[in-house]
């Protein structure tokens, strides 16, 4: 598993001891691998529900890190359309068509991958 740390104890303990956690690019890369897998002909509205919050969840986390939006307008833009999207006025309802809600989870798997290979690049990480 590749984490977001150098891999030195001293490194992990302050970020335990701060709260944050090491960003499991592995993980995220992976989960939104199989979201963007998931086919509208193949793929029930359950399957699609029960991984959207993980995705949505990866979504926020990287949001949460310093990825040069103060300094680069096309990495603001993309944080922007981030938090619109997790925004829960956003977020597909029971009552959402299953065409819609499959592009919602697209959308946040799309934008996710591309958060974290801004996230690796930044923090001189190989990329996912």
């Amino acid at each position: 598993m590749t984490l977001a740390s150098t891999g030195k104890v001293v490194g992990m303990a302050e970020d335990a001891a701060d709260g944050s956690l090491p960003i499991d690019i592995e993980g995220i890369a992976s989960r939104t691998e199989s979201a963007l897998a998931l086919r509208m002909d193949t793929t029930t509205r359950e399957a699609m529900d029960s991984v959207t919050p993980a995705v949505v969840g990866h979504l926020n986390l990287l949001l949460c890190e310093e990825l040069g939006a103060d300094n680069d307008q096309e990495v603001r833009e993309l944080v922007r359309k981030g938090y619109t999207l997790i925004d829960y006025n956003n977020r597909p309802t029971h009552s959402t068509p299953t065409f819609g809600a499959f592009l919602y989870l697209r959308d946040v798997a799309l934008l996710t991958r591309r958060l974290l290979w801004i996230y690796t690049e930044r923090n001189g990480l190989g990329a996912p």
